[in-house]
């Protein structure tokens, strides 16, 4: 199944932002839990110790993400978007106050774990309920996958921003409280504007919900994941080579399984036969991975060849998370004119110039409004890539299968931040400086001629059904 390269310009009812906006509050979530860290972690090894499950604390969050977002599309078909999306509230609630009171680093973990599977239920729930409303109205949901993306993918950016100034004024355990009150806020515009009525979900049995979210699948894929993602982790110091055969074993097994399964977890067949889904989550991979170098490598190069402190460091990031912001407003229009292709094409050629950036600018010496600018550049690709992808996947999969996929998307997503790990660790090692960020650049300038060559050739963004074309 495949998407034109263009979409049409005449717009239909637009989802209301009452409800796109509503749903689209506990979205900054996981955005905001796992990129404050980065500024907190300072202070946590500070107060337990620079222990090796200090680097749990990061990981954790990604780990239980990336296994628990598909699982949350899938329950929220289930027993209803809405629902889900609250018990994820709830389940953030609880990790944040279990890590505000954890007496050691392995408290810290357990309560990093369960933030990472409650912030896994908000994107892939809030997609539904747009997809559910704009199906059920009439209305197309271009706008408010917009206002989606801006909430969760650009606060990204704003992330070690924010987690500067609180930490800075407050000590790391501000990045815990801070969820409190956006879970409170988040919980009661859900529940006033996201009526039940078209959220989805039905009255299903305890056996048949057993049945249905193919537990055995469910298991294999936490395999794989795991330990795709350990693997992973682990390279960037003492390789754990024996998940090798372990992960071999998982994927033929997880694949074997969900060919077969009445009712998949994720259906393989599916994505065999929806080339531009599976395309799509291809180009995500390798788009994460370059902006996760950016994201984890320029403020580290910051700290350590700048000498800049952790807030400074935070601040000289800004114009990323504003760039992105208005990047994000920018594609929108243009996917709406001109379509995917287009959209992705500039994605990827800022992806380029920004990557070309950070390779020849002379750094340590460069001022202080060279250094904002190339910031600035930096958050362009976020904005048009992740609405061009995201509009994608929404085009080739029906309002029941859209939960499923955007988890499919955002466990691509987190996989890509661990590989960053890996890339920053070959390029620039445990402490980047300017020869280091040298080489991120390049590897980051040549993932944007990868993906750019890959946006012009591919064939999966002509042919399409119109009427979900019409509908992004």
């Amino acid at each position: 199944m495949t998407v034109t390269d263009t979409t049409p310009t005449q717009d239909a009812r637009r989802v209301p932002f009452r409800v796109s906006g509503s749903v689209a509050t506990g979205s900054i979530l996981q955005p905001l839990n796992s990129s404050m860290i980065a500024i907190a972690i300072v202070g946590i090894a500070a107060q337990f110790g620079p222990s090796s499950g200090i680097a749990w604390v990061i990981s954790a969050l990604y780990i239980a993400t990336a296994v628990t977002a598909p699982m949350a599309g899938k329950l929220g078909s289930l027993l209803g978007a809405r629902r889900v999306y609250l018990g994820g509230l709830a389940l953030v609630a609880l990790g944040s106050i279990a890590g505000l009171l954890a007496p050691s680093v392995g408290w810290l973990i357990f309560s990093r774990i369960l933030v990472g599977i409650g912030t896994a239920t908000q994107y892939p729930n809030a997609m539904t309920m747009i997809r559910g409303y704009a199906e059920k109205y009439d209305a197309q949901p271009r706008t408010a996958i917009t206002t989606l993306a801006i909430c969760s993918q650009a606060v990204v950016a704003l992330g070690p921003t924010l987690g500067g100034l609180l930490v800075g004024a407050f000590g790391w355990q501000s990045i815990m409280w801070i969820n409190l009150p956006i879970i409170a806020f988040s919980a009661l515009a859900v529940v006033r504007f996201a009526d039940v009525g078209f959220v989805g979900g039905s009255s299903v049995g305890h056996r048949q919900l057993l049945h249905s979210l193919d537990l055995a699948g469910v298991l294999l894929f936490l395999v794989l994941v795991s330990s795709t993602m350990l693997f992973l982790l682990s390279s960037t110091s003492e390789p754990l080579w024996w998940l090798l055969p372990v992960w071999a074993l998982a994927l033929a097994a997880f694949v074997q399984w969900e060919g077969r399964a009445p009712e998949p977890f994720i259906d393989v067949r599916a994505l065999t036969r929806n080339r531009a889904l599976g395309a799509t989550l291809a180009r995500t991979l390798l788009t994460y991975t370059a902006f996760y170098c950016v994201f984890f490598g320029v403020p580290q190069w910051l700290q350590y060849s700048r000498g800049m402190s952790a807030t400074e460091a935070g601040l000289t990031m800004l114009p990323v998370a504003v760039v992105g912001i208005g990047s994000t407003m920018l594609a929108s229009r243009i996917y709406r004119r001109h379509g995917a292709r287009r959209t992705l094409a500039v994605g990827t050629c800022a992806l380029l110039v920004g990557g070309l950036l950070l390779a020849s600018v002379e750094r340590s010496t460069a001022p202080i409004v060279v250094l904002l600018l190339v910031a600035a550049v930096l958050g362009i690709p976020n904005g048009f890539n992740n609405i061009g992808n995201q509009n994608l996947i929404s085009s080739v999969t029906s309002v029941e299968e859209v939960g499923t996929a955007i988890g499919m998307y955002r466990t691509v997503q987190y996989i890509g931040a661990n590989l960053s790990a890996v890339v920053l660790q070959a390029t620039a090692g445990h402490i980047i400086g300017d020869d280091g960020l040298h080489r991120t650049g390049w590897f980051i300038a040549a993932a944007g001629v990868v993906l750019l060559v890959g946006v012009l050739t591919s064939r999966n963004m002509r042919d399409s059904r119109s009427s979900q074309v019409s509908a992004v």
